[in-house]
């Protein structure tokens, strides 16, 4: 979004697939698809950045799993259709943010959602080299947190919660010795992002706790439930550094 932001386009509102409530596991879906994992967050985004949130069940799941998507009735993908045709005819939008970096697989069924509702797809991180743009991203003032592992390497007790900042070096080092993913594009990791430059407000963790998905002995799957968030407003550093001034 940020990079949306860079090239002129306006953000008008949010979009979220999520997974039934009452289906049993559902912070982790077995989506080819989707990250579900910090789900029951999601409305924070939206007060962060105090936009419109337009959210949707996922009900199908990967049929289609071939090279080419074509419409596929009880397929997952249909759930992103369902999805982008209401925020269009809600919000007028032109264009969708995808963040997607390397996953031909993701890309090529975005696009076909996009072509039947006729509307641009800006993937402005797609083939970027995944080392420089986690380099980037740190930079960039993105605090995003580790909340799911599932790779050899990454362990619960010692990753969850991490910033990208914090893994950055441990995530190169991974990268030479397994060829780990650094921004996670083979299903390694994934992250929840609690501030960047597009948020209004900082999202705080109050509590969180560990689920183990799968407890592989090398590499085991896990992920950080969250229990309690908060939104907090953010002082300038402009401000911030005229009060450390003073005292």
């Amino acid at each position: 979004m940020m990079q949306c932001v860079v090239a002129g386009h306006q953000i008008v509102a949010l979009a979220n697939l999520r997974p039934a409530e009452n289906q049993v596991g559902s912070d982790e879906l077995d989506s080819y698809m989707y990250q579900t994992v910090g789900h029951h967050a999601i409305d924070l985004y939206a007060e962060a950045m105090a936009l419109p949130l337009y959210r949707h069940t996922i009900r199908g799941r990967s049929v289609d799993t071939g090279r080419v998507y074509t419409k596929c009735e009880g397929d997952e993908v249909e759930d992103l259709y369902e999805l982008l045709k209401l925020v269009k005819e809600k919000e007028e939008v032109e264009g969708i943010s995808v963040g997607a970096i390397l996953s031909d697989y993701q890309r090529v069924r975005v696009e076909n959602v996009c072509k039947r509702l006729n509307l641009q797809p800006l993937a402005y991180l797609w083939q970027r080299n995944q080392e420089d743009l986690l380099r980037e991203m740190i930079s960039s003032n993105i605090q995003a947190i580790i909340i799911k592992v599932a790779a050899l390497g990454l362990d619960p007790d010692k990753h969850l919660g991490k910033t990208l900042d914090q893994m950055e070096p441990y995530l190169l080092e991974l990268s030479k010795k397994y060829g780990v993913h650094v921004c996670g594009e083979g299903g390694e990791y994934e992250t929840f992002t609690l501030d960047c430059p597009l948020f209004k407000k900082k999202i705080i963790v109050d509590s969180s706790e560990v689920v183990i998905h799968s407890a592989d002995a090398f590499a085991p799957v896990a992920y950080l439930r969250f229990l309690e968030l908060h939104l907090e407003d953010k002082v300038s550093t402009t401000i911030a550094a005229m009060c450390a001034h003073r005292e």
